[in-house]
């Protein structure tokens, strides 16, 4: 499996994603969106950044349960009910991506949203990743 991160100089140079990723292999992992749940199911951290960890955390968790890790995540969408704070916070959010993924850094999307499906979730993350 090969995952290879593609910046052209034409663009705005990337910070904290890339602009595009080729992905061979042989298997495809779809990564359902996660929350900050712990494991009975209850929305944790107080804040954008600390709900941001505990989702990243859970969906590396199940990419880690697939046979991944996290260089083979090829995208990432990001799902955020507020997307100032988002802005607000973008370098201690890449603290927290480059602690639990590194810097080799999927294709990303940022999306403002209403609501998530937990009333108390600030942030969901969902992914894609190409394994061997």
């Amino acid at each position: 499996m090969t995952v290879e991160r593609t910046n052209p100089a034409e663009l705005a140079p990337p910070a904290g994603f890339s602009h595009a990723v080729t992905a061979t292999g042989s298997r495809l992992v779809l990564l359902a969106g996660q929350t900050a749940l712990d494991a009975d199911g209850t929305v944790t951290g107080d804040g954008l950044p600390a709900q941001f960890e505990r989702a990243l955390t859970n969906l590396l968790t199940a990419l880690r349960a697939s046979g991944g890790t996290p260089a083979a995540l090829a995208r990432v969408t990001v799902y955020t009910t507020d997307v100032a704070a988002y802005r607000a916070h973008a370098r201690e959010l890449g603290r927290i991506w480059r602690a639990c993924a590194g810097r080799d850094y999927p294709a990303m999307a940022l999306i403002g949203v209403t609501r998530l499906w937990d009333e108390e979730a600030l942030v969901e993350l969902d992914g894609i990743a190409m394994l061997d």
